[in-house]
C-alpha cells in the first residue's frame, strides 16, 4: 500500500467534496453570506418545484426544507462538511466493495473494467431487477435519451446505496433526505470527485482492508490540526465529521461476512 498517495489524495479530497456539496447547495438556492443563510424562494406547481428559475422534481421541495432546518440548527459550513464526509465515506466504501466484487450484481459502481463509463451505467437496464427501487420505464427512458446519463447515474448511485442499507445501515442509511439532495453534480466528468478517487489511488492499494483506516486518518488530518492542535483538548462532537474508523471496519465485515482476504482485481 502506497500511503504517500493516500496522504496526498485524502486531504484534497475533503476540500473537493466540500466544494462539490456546497456548489450543489448553491444551485438549490442556499448560500452562506457572512454567516447568514440566504434562501432563494421556491414555488411548487404540480410535480415541479422551481428554484431560482430552475425546475426540479416536486419532492425536492420537502428535502430542501429539511436541509434548511438542518443548516439553521448546525450552521452552513458544518452541514456542508458533514454531508461531504458522508458521500466520501459512501464512495470510498463502494470503491472497496466493487474491487472485491462485493456488490452482488457483478458490475462496478464507480469505474469500468474496460475503461469508459461506470459499469452500472452501461448495464443500467440489467440492474432494474437487481437494485430495488429502480423504475424500469424511467431507466429505459433516460438510457435512450442519449443526453441524460448524468441524471441516470445519480439515480443508479442512490439505488445502489439504498440496496446496501439493509446490510450496512451505519454507512448506507437509506437515502431520501438532504444527503440525496446534496449528492454532487457532474459525477461523470473526468475531474469529478469519483473520477479522482478512482484515478489517484491505484487498484492494488485497495487489496487490504487497512486502506480504510488510513483514508479516514488522512481525510481528517488537516481538520484535526485546525481544531485540536498539538496540545489542545479534543473538540466537541459538533466539530468532528460523522463516522469513524470503526465504521469503515464494519463496512468490510458486513460486505463479506468476515474480514476480506481476496485481492482486488
Amino acid at each position: 500500500m502506497n500511503k504517500s498517495s493516500l496522504k496526498s489524495y485524502a486531504p484534497q479530497a475533503r476540500k473537493d467534496f466540500i466544494a462539490a456539496v456546497t456548489a450543489r447547495a448553491n444551485l438549490l438556492g442556499l448560500s452562506d453570506k457572512s454567516g447568514t443563510l440566504e434562501v432563494a424562494p421556491a414555488q411548487t406547481q404540480g410535480d415541479v418545484t422551481v428554484i431560482a428559475g430552475q425546475a426540479w422534481p416536486a419532492k425536492v421541495s420537502g428535502q430542501r426544507d429539511q436541509l434548511i432546518v438542518r443548516i439553521r440548527k448546525d450552521g452552513f459550513a458544518h452541514t456542508m462538511e458533514a454531508v461531504a464526509y458522508t458521500w466520501f465515506n459512501r464512495f470510498a466504501a463502494l470503491r472497496y466493495m466493487e474491487l472485491h466484487d462485493y456488490l452482488g450484481h457483478g458490475h462496478r459502481a464507480l469505474s469500468s473494467t474496460s475503461g469508459g463509463l461506470p459499469d452500472i451505467l452501461t448495464h443500467a437496464t440489467d440492474l432494474t431487477s437487481e437494485l430495488p427501487g429502480l423504475n424500469p420505464t424511467k431507466v429505459t427512458e433516460l438510457k435512450l435519451a442519449g443526453n441524460r446519463d448524468g441524471e441516470l447515474y445519480r439515480m443508479l448511485l442512490v439505488a445502489q446505496c439504498n440496496a446496501l442499507s439493509r446490510a450496512m445501515p451505519f454507512l448506507f442509511e437509506r437515502i431520501d433526505d438532504d444527503s440525496e439532495l446534496l449528492l454532487p453534480d457532474n459525477l461523470l466528468r473526468s475531474d469529478s470527485v469519483i473520477a479522482k478517487l478512482v484515478a489517484e489511488i491505484p487498484e492494488e492499494d485497495w487489496a487490504e482492508v487497512e486502506i480504510i483506516g488510513w483514508l479516514y486518518q488522512f481525510y481528517i488530518s488537516e481538520k484535526k490540526d485546525q481544531v485540536i492542535g498539538k496540545t489542545s483538548p479534543p473538540p466537541p462532537s459538533s466539530s468532528r465529521p460523522t463516522g469513524s474508523c470503526n465504521t469503515w471496519c464494519k463496512t468490510a465485515w458486513a460486505a463479506c461476512g468476515s474480514w476480506p482476504t481476496r485481492t482486488a482485481h
